[in-house]
C-alpha cells in the first residue's frame, strides 16, 4: 500500500513540475513578446520593467487618469487631484481606488523619467510661480 502511495506522489510531483516548467516558459515567451511589441531592445525592456515595478501598465495608467498621452502634464495633474478628492475615504470614497490612482500617477511619472519629456510640475513649484513679489 505504501509503495503505491509513494508512486502516486512521485508521479504527481512530476506532472506538477512539468506543468510549472511549461507555464514558466510560456510566461518568459509572453514577456519577451511584450517587450518586442513595446519597442524592442532596451526601450521595450524598460517598459516591461516599469510595468512590473508599478504593477500597472502604461496604457492602464493613462486610462485611469483619463488622458491620451504622457505629455499632458496639466490634465494628468488636474485629473489626479480630482480623482483623489472624489475618492477620499472621509467622503465615503475607496482606499483601493485611491491606491490605483496613485499607482497610475507613479507609472506615468516613471515613464516621463525614462523619456526626454520633462516631468510635470509639482505643487510647490506651481505655488512659488503664483506668488507675487
Amino acid at each position: 500500500m505504501a509503495k503505491y502511495l509513494i508512486q502516486v506522489i512521485v508521479m504527481g510531483t512530476r506532472v506538477v513540475g512539468k506543468a510549472f516548467a511549461r507555464a514558466l516558459r510560456q510566461e518568459i515567451a509572453a514577456s519577451q513578446e511584450a517587450a518586442r511589441r513595446a519597442g524592442g531592445g532596451t526601450r521595450g525592456a524598460q517598459h516591461v520593467a516599469a510595468d512590473s515595478r508599478a504593477g500597472i501598465s502604461l496604457d492602464e495608467a493613462l486610462r485611469i487618469l483619463n488622458v491620451d498621452r504622457i505629455d499632458q502634464a496639466d490634465v494628468i495633474e488636474r485629473n489626479y487631484k480630482y480623482l483623489m478628492d472624489v475618492n477620499d475615504r472621509t467622503k465615503g470614497g475607496s482606499f483601493y481606488i485611491q491606491s490605483k490612482i496613485v499607482r497610475a500617477k507613479e507609472r506615468i511619472d516613471e515613464e516621463l523619467k525614462n523619456t526626454t519629456v520633462p516631468p510635470p510640475k509639482t505643487n510647490s513649484t506651481h505655488q512659488d510661480a503664483t506668488k507675487q513679489p
